[in-house]
């Protein structure tokens, strides 16, 4: 549970921001889906474990946890530090009737778009009042990471690595991916992410990855098969880290190899522009132009800014003119595709954006891991 001071300095952003774009209230949305209930988390306590929850939060006064009634009993209702709770049958007529209460005029929604559900935006259709998108608002009120918050991401990384290590030492040919993937997701929860994860896989044969994401599953793996699993998780706190490495007991095929030499320097380029007042559409633009210049383009954006939600404002991209500040969190994670779109190299770091460069918050040196590695004694999880 975050501190009273930090709770306060959560609040007072968010509404700082209200105030400037005269919002009278803030409906923040959440739901089960893998990263998009972080949001509830960060602005109540609540963690939502099914189905799932707005938090009406006013300009002025206490914010209210506003569940379905189907959801009763569903998630532990002491925990949070907001109290006032109700349970209506349809949440966005109990949202409709206390901002009519209230002559709320303009109203703010994070997640009108991916996460409110449709028969409460049809209730709040109806209202005299403004329903605005607030997301890219929100997610800037909360960008920047205080040093409770940071603590809690460092030890979501060490937790993430721990896992790593653990799949490394369970990497084998013959195995099949999921399990392969076991060892890493019984760490995560022993450590604390519970359901909060979403691990995926590029991988292929011959010395390459195909460029197109999956669950790891019973394909048994081969000595040239590459392995690319995309680790994303959060610590107890509730904060999202994401990371990979490349993994392989045989010979990379030529053009993986030559993806492979470009990616160091692209991934360096990048950390050194993550400093305060530059922006993030410089940042993509050095892993970009990097890789285009060796002929090789990229999969989709290059990261995003990351937190209590899996992926969070501003992008890592072209046209993200956004400048950056001192402790913010960003994922860069370029996924370098040939031209003809079939075979692919991937990678994940974490990074908190300093006064003059990045930090890479994994200790994890990039390279392909073949299975016989573990990981180094400084670097040994806390107990």
């Amino acid at each position: 549970m975050p501190s009273r001071q930090e709770i306060d300095r959560r609040y007072h952003n968010i509404r700082a921001s209200m105030e400037r774009y005269g919002l009278d209230a803030l409906i923040v949305c959440g739901n089960q889906y893998a990263g998009f209930e972080g949001a509830v988390l960060y602005v109540s306590g609540f963690e939502v474990v099914h189905r799932y929850v707005y938090v009406v939060l006013p300009r002025e006064g206490e914010p209210t946890l506003v569940f379905p009634q189907e959801a009763r009993w569903i998630g532990d209702k002491a925990k949070p530090w907001v109290q006032d709770q109700v349970w209506p049958e349809i949440p966005g007529q109990w949202i409709r009737e206390r901002g009519h209460e209230r002559r709320w005029k303009r109203v703010g929604v994070y997640g009108m778009d991916f996460i409110m559900a449709v028969r409460d935006y049809r209730a709040l259709a109806a209202t005299s009042f403004n329903l605005v998108p607030f997301d890219f608002q929100f997610d800037m009120a909360r960008a920047v990471k205080s040093e409770e918050e940071l603590g809690e991401i460092r030890d979501a990384m060490d937790i993430i690595q721990d896992g790593f290590w653990a799949l490394v030492a369970a990497y084998e040919p013959g195995k099949t991916e999921a399990e392969i993937m076991a060892p890493a997701v019984e760490r995560f929860f022993a450590r604390g992410a519970g359901p909060r994860m979403m691990n995926i896989l590029l991988s292929g044969s011959g010395g390459e990855a195909e460029a197109s994401f999956r669950v790891p599953a019973r394909r048994v793996v081969g000595a040239d098969d590459l392995l690319l699993y995309s680790l994303e998780i959060t610590g107890a706190g509730g904060y999202w880290v994401e990371f990979s490495r490349p993994l392989i007991r045989g010979k990379l095929s030529p053009r993986t190899q030559a993806m492979a030499e470009v990616y160091p320097e692209a991934l360096e380029a990048a950390r050194k522009l993550m400093r305060a007042g530059e922006t993030a559409s410089r940042v993509h633009r050095a892993v970009a132009e990097t890789f285009h210049m060796r002929g090789f383009t990229l999969g989709h954006l290059s990261g995003h800014s990351i937190g209590s939600t899996m992926i969070e404002h501003p992008a890592i991209g072209a046209n993200s003119d956004v400048e950056l500040r001192e402790n913010m969190v960003l994922s860069l994670h370029p996924q370098v595709v040939d031209p003809q779109g079939r075979a692919c190299l991937y990678t994940q770091d974490t990074y908190r954006v300093g006064r003059a460069e990045g930090e890479c918050l994994a200790e994890v040196e990039w390279r392909f891991y073949g299975g016989k590695e573990s990981r180094p004694t400084a670097a040994r999880p806390r107990k």
